[in-house]
């Protein structure tokens, strides 16, 4: 039986085939690991997945990360270098053996302008262009252990949100920044890997804020708070907001707006199924909010693709007419921020099925504790 790694890679040298390019050239990230199960940060030194057409993976890693690359990576082709090396001498050597001549190379999205600038002045003779148009789209079908470790993620994550939801009167007096510690001891209780992202624990008027960082504001009666977070199970990440409130009442219009968010969000999710457009999706959270009167309100896209990034296609956006496909899976994040008074947003992943799509968090999505 084929390995998973084995199967994505022979899809990537058939997106190469399709493209006309001669190869990838891809440093350690979401990419490598997604492709050969490899992702060991190698810092300012230089580490390449050089995956060609035609033949297999060659990975160049410092000479320090080759054991750790020869047991992890499925690749059997590890070439290092020492310190007191030229790595542009090994790397150099490799795109040869990939066959590169004359072609085009395609380059991870993540890599360091230093990293493209030596690539490039390696092989003059290349074309060199972005490799997310080649990669996204085999990334955002997830195969089924893909999708299992997503609800896995979820699950943690959805358990650690209960917990907070039970702080109630608890939660008043703590600064946002306590409340974000606390989450992310409560990920980790729940069998989570650290935090998928920075939390965002956002009250009242910070609220307002979709990316607001958590600061030494104290949670006050009646605010409402913004939680925003997630957590990674075998490096998948989870991705779940709620907006509530731990004691006292909110804003006088503040409950109609939670309302017609989670109105928004539940006609997105019900438009979810295959050969939709992504703005379709857009458009049915969009055209709830606009209805209500907070067209303005709504400040950014409805949702955004999800995997080993916590940010990838598809993008649930205007404008963007990519078909849904069964295993895509994205978050469905429709919100309404009044500057300067407070903010809502009710978020959670879904996966696209064959049929419709699947929910992967089922915390109470009210804003009553």
């Amino acid at each position: 039986m084929r390995s998973p790694f084995d199967r994505r890679t022979r899809a990537a040298r058939a997106a190469l085939r399709e493209r006309g390019a001669a190869a990838f050239a891809l440093t350690p990230g979401a990419n490598t690991a997604y492709l050969v199960d490899y992702a060991a940060d190698a810092g300012e030194r230089h580490a390449f997945l050089f995956l060609p057409a035609r033949g297999e993976p060659i990975l160049v890693v410092p000479e320090l990360d080759g054991a750790r690359a020869r047991t992890d990576a499925a690749v059997a082709d590890v070439r290092t270098w020492g310190d007191a090396d030229d790595p542009l001498a090994v790397a150099g050597d490799a795109l040869d053996d990939c066959g590169v001549a004359g072609g085009e190379v395609l380059l991870d999205p993540e890599m360091a302008a230093r990293f493209v600038l030596d690539l490039q002045g390696l092989r003059p003779d290349c074309e060199f262009a972005l490799a997310d148009g080649a990669l996204g789209p085999l990334r955002a079908r997830k195969d089924d252990a893909e999708i299992d470790a997503l609800r896995r993620a979820g699950r943690a994550a959805d358990r650690a949100m209960r917990d907070v939801r039970g702080w109630g009167d608890e939660a008043v007096g703590r600064t946002e920044r306590e409340l974000a510690r606390r989450i992310a001891a409560r990920l980790d209780a729940h069998g989570g890997h650290g935090t998928a992202f920075p939390t965002i624990v956002a009250s009242g008027p910070n609220a307002a804020n979709p990316h607001h960082d958590p600061g030494e504001r104290a949670i006050e009666a009646g605010d409402p708070v913004t939680l925003d977070f997630g957590t990674r199970v075998d490096g998948y990440p989870s991705d779940q907001t709620r907006t509530v409130v731990f004691a006292g009442d909110p804003p006088a219009e503040y409950a109609a707006a939670h309302e017609t968010v989670r109105d928004a969000q539940r006609a997105a999710v019900d438009a979810v199924e295959p050969g939709v457009p992504a703005h379709e999706i857009d458009a049915a959270a969009r055209d709830v909010i606009e209805a209500a009167g907070y067209g303005d309100a709504f400040v950014h896209r409805t949702g955004h693709g999800v995997g080993l990034g916590v940010h990838e296609a598809p993008t649930i956006v205007a404008g963007n007419a990519t078909p849904l496909e069964a295993g895509m899976v994205f978050s469905v994040e429709p919100g309404i921020y009044v500057e300067g008074a407070w903010g809502v947003r009710v978020e959670d992943l879904v996966v696209v099925t064959e049929t419709g799509c699947e929910r992967l968090n089922d915390t109470p999505r009210g804003w009553r504790i």
